[in-house]
């Protein structure tokens, strides 16, 4: 069993579907912003989860205040960031932009528990207003049609026939679980009449969302000031129920058609704000396109440059980082407020540095940008504001040398920071600012392989907010690259659970499994990573080569494949992708997969030695020994020892063949190959 996609605005009756799980969803955007669906599906489970699966939602009690914020009486907060408590100009840190997937993720798991229960029947629902709904709903859309089966919940995702999903993920969703049916086709539930079309905000389209021509025909006949009126009204009646919902959708839809440009321009600034700390950062750039106009950096500098810097950080987070580039730009035309420029330097500097297309990164032009924030931050005369500041600009500074290679100056703007903190901020102010810049200084010591001191400030971090996972995962890779695998799963495993599901804490844990030799658990935590992020290509290559490992290598190339239509370049893929090719027998096809992923990265040892384990197997001995030479140059191991020697036994040097041989079994002294190799005749 499918789902169903209706190229229509609402399916018509026929017994085709399981009885409805409620009533038809609206997914318009313009209702109550982001998770317009997603809330209202919310709110249609939660009062029999709250009675008979208490559990559930305490499990996913993120998730369900975040997708549904006028409900959030109903569901006590169990885990969150010390974020929640500051105050707002404290709260420093911005959701990635993975953070929806996050919740999507979570809310999909909290629906599948409701439909499970033992006493479930198959049940379906019709979602109606697609083609205009947020982000974050279309996410949530691919995500329910991904993981669940239809057989549990048919989803009835209507759309007008011309409608094609801007969105990758939900098009894809659409294309692999969904059948479509055509304008008219007959869809319906047997028990319940067809979905009713929209009922109109009064006698007119207020709201903007109705299908019935003759509302728009009303609405069309009215003069301007009898539609500013009524959307005044309506603003006023939403503003009444005091719902944040209505406030991200249907108010500052009302207020920009009513009469009062800055009763618009403030309910814009308040879904801007409340989304940008939501981390819906579609919805914050589609807000400050409206709201710029709107706002006047001479009557108002300090709105405008709210605005404007919200917007900008929502683009970059969407990867649209020339758009966030014009906006400070903008600022550095209109504003004289140092603050505003210094700001707005360091914004550009980060956007130069963090670039999503590598070839657009300008490290020496992020360098200027930043010293000319720290030029102004320091003649800034309020000595906490100026610590504060200065502090941000040298922690910039700091990624940018990093990403120059220069780590050791790195760590000195870090510590400069830290200082700064210690000596300039008033004493329990600004406590996220200071684990941040601990947090850094334990990446850098790490690198400089100073282990107990990263530990001891992820420690810190840690035990500063203990309901931020990404810390965890820090603190777990470090444990992982000193070899304490145990230590290591326990950290990725807090982090599974302080926070809404996402694929990186099993991603690690599949790796420190690998290492204990668990390799079912090892594939099974790829499995589930994949299943949280199927866009997730690092996990293609490494579930690739642990297939490979296993002997299944059409799954091993079928994970490749679909690595590499995300990362074409990916040399760890196309690596996978030559193994998978050279356990079939398809030897020029393996050779040239071996070959781009040297071109691409001449370090990678495992590509050495399966070329040269592959120009063995053909014969070219000579040849696969010096392509194992290459790979033992990268870091010596036995394996690659004893491949070798087999290699140059073959071309013809016994002597060299036993030297690796010996070296091997020193390393090895358990591998009965070696010996065996090594010692032909007591075998």
């Amino acid at each position: 069993m499918r789902h169903l996609w209706v190229q229509g605005i609402r399916p018509t009756a026929s017994a085709d579907l399981p009885p409805p799980l409620m009533s038809p969803l609206d997914a318009h955007r313009r209702l109550r912003g982001p998770y317009t669906m997603g809330g209202a599906l919310v709110a249609g489970l939660l009062p029999d989860a709250l009675l008979r699966r208490p559990g559930s939602v305490a499990a996913h009690d993120i998730e369900l205040r975040a997708v549904a914020p006028d409900l959030r009486h109903l569901v006590p907060a169990r885990r969150e960031s010390i974020a929640v408590r500051l105050p707002k100009p404290e709260r420093i840190l911005v959701h990635a932009p993975r953070r929806t997937l996050r919740l999507a993720n979570g809310l999909c798991e909290f629906v599948h528990d409701q439909l499970s229960a033992a006493d479930a029947r198959p049940r379906s629902l019709v979602i109606t207003g697609v083609h205009e709904a947020d982000h974050t709903d279309t996410e949530l859309l691919a995500v329910l049609l991904r993981r669940i089966p239809a057989d549990l919940l048919t989803l009835v995702v209507c759309a007008p026939p011309e409608w094609r999903p801007a969105d990758a993920a939900l098009s894809a969703a659409l294309a692999d679980h969904a059948d479509q049916v055509g304008h008219g086709g007959q869809v319906g539930h047997g028990e319940a009449p067809a979905v009713p079309p929209r009922a109109p905000g009064g006698l007119v389209d207020l709201d903007g969302v109705c299908d019935d021509p003759e509302v728009h025909a009303r609405y069309a006949r009215l003069d301007p000031q009898e539609r500013m009126a009524l959307h005044d009204r309506r603003a006023d009646e939403l503003a009444a129920h005091g719902g944040v919902g209505a406030r991200l959708g249907a108010i500052p839809y009302h207020r920009l058609h009513g009469s009062d440009p800055a009763a618009a321009l403030r309910a814009l600034a308040f879904a801007i704000e409340w989304c940008l700390e939501a981390g819906f950062h579609h919805a914050v750039a589609e807000f400050g396109a409206l709201a710029l106009p709107l706002a006047d950096p001479r009557s108002d500098h300090a709105a405008w440059w709210r605005i404007l810097h919200s917007t900008a950080t929502a683009l970059a987070s969407l990867a649209r980082e020339e758009e966030a580039e014009a906006l400070f730009d903008l600022a550095r035309r209109e504003s004289t407020s140092p603050q505003a420029h210094a700001s707005a330097a360091y914004s550009s500097a980060m956007l130069r540095t963090r670039h999503h297309d590598p070839a657009k990164r300008d490290v020496d032009g992020a360098l200027a940008l930043v010293n000319q924030a720290i030029a102004i931050s320091t003649l800034l005369p309020d000595p906490a504001e100026r610590a504060f500041k200065l502090g941000f600009d040298y922690n910039g500074k700091a990624l940018i040398q990093m990403r120059r290679g220069r780590i050791d100056e790195a760590a000195d703007l870090v510590e400069q920071a830290i200082a700064l903190a210690e000596t300039g901020l008033p004493p329990g102010t600004h406590p996220i600012h200071r684990l941040v810049l601990r947090a850094n200084r334990a990446q850098l010591a790490a690198r400089r392989g100073r282990t107990a001191d990263a530990l001891a400030d992820l420690g810190a971090a840690i035990d500063a907010d203990p309901g931020y996972p990404d810390y965890y995962l820090d603190r777990g890779n470090v444990h992982y690259r000193l070899g304490g695998y145990a230590e290591a799963v326990a950290d990725y495993e807090t982090a599974m659970r302080v926070g809404p599901p996402f694929p990186e804490p099993y991603y690690n844990r599949a790796e420190a499994r690998f290492a204990l030799g668990d390799h079912d658990g090892a594939l099974a935590d790829l499995d589930r990573a994949l299943e949280l992020d199927p866009d997730f290509a690092d996990a293609y290559a490494n579930r690739a080569g642990l297939l490979a490992a296993l002997g299944d290598h059409q799954a091993a190339k079928r994970d490749a494949e679909r690595g590499l239509a995300l990362t074409p370049g990916d040399p760890y893929l196309l690596c996978a992708l030559g193994q998978a090719e050279m356990a079939e027998g398809r030897t020029p096809e393996a050779r040239a997969a071996f070959d781009h992923a040297l071109e691409l990265d001449p370090a990678l040892a495992s590509a050495w030695a399966n070329r040269g384990i592959l120009q063995h197997e053909n014969g070219d001995h000579e040849a696969a020994a010096r392509d194992l030479t290459r790979a033992l140059d990268l870091g010596e191991d036995p394996a690659l020892l004893f491949n070798r020697a087999m290699a140059l036994r073959a071309a013809g040097h016994p002597d060299e063949a036993e030297r690796d041989l010996r070296r091997a079994l020193e390393l090895a002294p358990d591998d009965e190959d070696i010996r065996r190799e090594l010692h032909p005749a007591h075998s």
